[in-house]
């Protein structure tokens, strides 16, 4: 399964790794239709069901994403990356047959492929949400368990903490292939010891139900600059250089009904000391705040689960130290556009990242003193992107979408011209 799909590079090739993965002895499932059933290696002739029934649940996801620079940017060309996951979650109480005993997950990731920002636009958000760190690690191996009551929630281990707080949990931003959308506002990252996948720490996570509709989310996580992205700490645990510990805290509010919603507010503190933007002096700890909303705005009365939804999102971090200074971003999914596709869905956004100001100033610094002239830049990179997705089996996702990176120039202070990608994403549930 691995290498069929590892060693596809683009295109009908991603595809055909795919169905090839399939059709493998070792995890064939002869009994259901590759088309209807819901993953792609299927129940492995009942085992896998078998096996979820005792306790132990195998997941794995597959996903691909091509991006062509038809216009504007660097260079014409198009570049692929590719992210596999494997895990497997032990539920303690179904095998020893013990109440809360809680569930043990573990995950390992895997990431290919070039970046089409980086090689072909030269802009600062990933056109392809799934490149970067490209080698094989250990993403988690934690513990979870309600502690006195049901509302009660921990956990704790190796996880990279933007997997439980700072993203929206109904999905919705996973409907876009740039990494803008797809999960967290990058200021958080980009500005803190805030990780996101497949970026893992120690930590611990809390979560308590104040009502049906609130929770509030806690955390602490260790700040491990130096493991970030490197290979030789793939498979350590322990940190190789601590700075500090970020701690934020989230508030979710969620309502049901015909037109559901989903508010987080929340605030993170990293109290590493870091060097301050333009200065030789370190500045004590850097913080920042964020706004989250996926809100139905409508729902059709005679098809079910056709429905659109708008989203918003806010982030601030610390000027003193983060190249981000502001980040917004909103747009509109709409679920099940026509009656025959219900799990297909059309999505538009737009984004705006602000530079620090500070940045901006030691770039202009920087020309003057090599005696160049500094471009007259707009005050952020803005990203539009429009993409369907259209599920083709219960367990594959094509993706095409179109890109229009304005400014791409503004975080690195080069006069770039807009560009127009056109993408391809492929996600299948293995």
């Amino acid at each position: 399964m691995f290498l069929a799909v590892r060693f596809s590079h683009a295109g009908f090739g991603l595809l055909l790794g795919l169905t090839c993965c399939a059709t493998l002895p070792a995890f064939a499932d002869t009994d259901s239709n590759l088309l209807t059933r819901d993953t792609l290696t299927g129940d492995w002739g009942g085992l896998r069901h078998q096996m979820d029934q005792d306790g132990i649940k195998f997941t794995g996801d597959y996903s691909g994403e091509t991006a062509y620079n038809a216009d504007g940017g660097l260079h014409r060309s198009a570049r692929y990356s590719q992210n596999i996951k494997l895990g497997a979650q032990f539920d303690l109480s179904k095998l020893y047959g013990v109440d809360n005993a809680g569930k043990i997950q573990l995950t390992i990731n895997d990431r290919r492929g070039n970046s089409a920002s980086e090689d072909l636009v030269g802009n600062r958000l990933p056109i392809q949400e799934n490149y970067g760190g490209l080698y094989t690690r250990l993403t988690e191996l934690s513990y979870e368990r309600s502690l006195f009551t049901k509302a009660f929630n921990v956990k704790l281990g190796y996880m990279a903490m933007g997997n439980d707080l700072g993203g929206l949990d109904s999905g919705i931003l996973c409907n876009f292939m740039n990494a803008g959308f797809c999960g967290h506002p990058l200021d958080m990252s980009g500005g803190s010891g805030w990780t996101n996948y497949p970026n893992a720490h120690l930590g611990v996570r809390v979560k308590y139900d104040l009502s049906s509709s609130w929770q509030l989310r806690v955390a602490a996580f260790n700040v491990d600059p130096e493991s970030n992205g490197n290979s030789s700490r793939a498979w350590h645990l322990g940190p190789k250089h601590t700075t500090g510990t970020v701690v934020p805290i989230e508030l979710v509010y969620k309502h049901a009904g015909e037109l559901p919603g989903e508010y987080k507010v929340g605030y993170y503190y990293d109290s590493s000391n870091v060097q301050r933007i333009g200065s030789d002096k370190d500045v004590s700890g850097r913080g920042g705040h964020y706004l989250l909303i996926d809100q139905a705005v409508w729902s059709s009365q005679s098809s079910e689960g056709r429905s659109l939804h708008a989203f918003g999102q806010y982030s601030a971090a610390s000027e003193a130290a983060s190249p981000f200074s502001k980040w917004y971003g909103t747009g509109v999914v709409l679920y099940k556009p026509f009656e025959g596709r219900p799990r297909d869905t059309v999505a538009l956004g737009y984004g705006r990242a602000v530079p620090n100001p500070r940045s901006r100033d030691v770039q202009e610094d920087a020309a003057q003193a090599n005696g160049t002239t500094f471009p007259n830049l707009e005050s952020a990179e803005q990203l539009v992107e429009l993409g369907y997705g259209y599920q083709a089996t219960p367990w594959l996702t094509l993706r095409p979408n179109v890109q229009y990176i304005i400014e791409p120039g503004a975080f690195s202070g080069q006069d770039i011209d807009n560009a127009l990608v056109l993408g391809l994403q492929v996600k299948a549930t293995l």
